[in-house]
């Protein structure tokens, strides 16, 4: 009897489990867009090793290098069809004055971060909290240096090899490093650079040279001054906005959010929080509203209120995906019509975990919309901060920003000479 009871429960709850197996199993591996997002960067490190494999007298490979992070998957939502050119959504102010006793919980990125009057000075020294910050890529490079010159006598093509193999497993990028070695290359042909004890120095100097782009801002004639924030989904777009924001609250200027990422209404949820933290104006619409309308009502807004400075938060998007890149030029135009000289500001947010795959994004992203600055975050948290120097020699693009932790003073201005002595010691 009780085998028989045995069996027909199991009958029973046969359909259950196996219904159970179906959501539980893995999905078929999709290969279209983050093929799509890491071909360049593989291919490049692939010939490389490639070339390095037949020039090698020892059968014995070094390790491969840490393989490339993948870009999150864009939301569903944001597949939707064409956006509509009418802006007829009736906007929402949302007041400072009355912050909620309890936020919601969002990405780890806002925790911890406690209201920005309470930022207390810390005694470290601002460098020195930059080296503890950036531990992990130091101890990549810096570290691997040191043994790569410990003993060495001379500078000979042996060294150069291993120094390539290292600067480019550290994820500064086959141009970048193959740039850099040939520099060493003609500082040795013409006898400048002999003592393999120099040879770090002299990376130093040429590592600096490179990231000084020059970066020049537009002149803002009146207010508004408009900053657009672009990038993929998971850089920390919003909280970096927060971020920038609380530069100009502390400096004493007026500040107006614009939440055009309608996509997702935890993002607007997210920004009304930091409005009111910050003590800054919010537009909002509904979630699933044209993001272009909701910024033709923020400028009208800001200008009508003699706003100092205007950010617009954007929904992330892969930048393989057109129609969501068409969007970003909308918002864009949306901008100049409001506002002749806007955005003055359009600044690219990278994540610095993603290595180089961030190079691609900025490219395109450049490409498509005319990125006027970049910002690398998350670097505490990688030993792939090499990987600035690779985004700066192969876009062009000023780095403005780096940031270096979860706190308000942890988003810093970048100084390429701080950021350099940090990673190299």
């Amino acid at each position: 009897m009780k085998a028989e009871t045995a069996r027909v429960a199991a009958t029973e709850l046969s359909p259950e489990l196996t219904s159970l197996d179906q959501e539980l199993s893995p999905p078929p591996p999709g290969t279209d867009l983050t093929a799509e997002a890491d071909s360049e960067a593989e291919t490049g490190r692939r010939r490389w090793f490639r070339r390095k494999k037949l020039r090698q007298v020892s059968p014995e490979v070094g390790p491969e290098p840490e393989p490339l992070t993948g870009i999150p998957e864009t939301p569903a939502t944001e597949e939707s069809g064409q956006l509509p050119d009418e802006m007829e959504s009736e906007p929402v102010l949302v007041s400072p004055l009355e912050p909620e006793a309890e936020p919601l919980a969002f990405e780890s990125e806002t925790e911890g971060e406690a209201a920005v009057a309470a930022t207390t000075p810390n005694k470290k020294g601002v460098f020195r909290r930059l080296r503890e910050r950036l531990g992990r890529t130091r101890e990549a490079l810096a570290h691997g240096l040191d043994r790569l010159f410990l003993g060495k006598k001379v500078i000979d093509a042996e060294l150069l090899e291993d120094l390539e193999e290292l600067l480019i497993t550290a994820d500064l990028g086959v141009d970048t490093t193959l740039a850099l070695i040939e520099a060493v290359r003609e500082k040795v042909r013409r006898k400048e650079l002999s003592d393999p004890s120099r040879l770090k120095s002299h990376l130093k100097a040429e590592m600096v040279a490179l990231l000084q782009t020059p970066a020049s801002s537009p002149v803002v004639n009146g207010h508004p001054r408009v900053v657009m924030v672009i990038g993929v989904n998971g850089v920390g777009k919003t909280t970096t906005i927060a971020k920038l924001a609380h530069f100009d609250r502390t400096a004493g200027r007026k500040v107006l959010l614009v939440a055009a990422d309608t996509f997702r209404a935890a993002a607007i949820e997210q920004l009304e929080i930091w409005g009111q933290r910050l003590g800054a104006e919010v537009i909002k619409q509904k979630s699933g509203s044209d993001p272009a309308a909701v910024v033709f009502d923020g400028l009208a807004a800001a200008q009508s209120r003699q706003v100092d400075t205007v950010y617009i938060d954007t929904a992330g998007r892969l930048h393989t995906k057109v129609n969501l890149m068409e969007e970003l030029k909308k918002i864009k135009r949306t901008a100049t019509r409001q506002i002749p000289t806007a955005p003055h500001e359009v600044y690219l947010v990278l994540d610095a975990t993603t290595g180089q795959n961030s190079i691609s994004q900025a490219r395109m992203f450049h490409e498509a919309l005319g990125v006027t600055g970049l910002i690398l975050t998350k670097l505490d948290g990688t030993a792939k901060g090499g990987v600035a120097l690779g985004v700066v020699k192969e876009t062009g693009l000023p780095l403005r920003y780096i940031g270096v932790g979860e706190g308000m003073e942890e988003l810093r201005a970048f100084e390429a000479e701080a950021f350099i002595d940090a990673i190299l010691g």
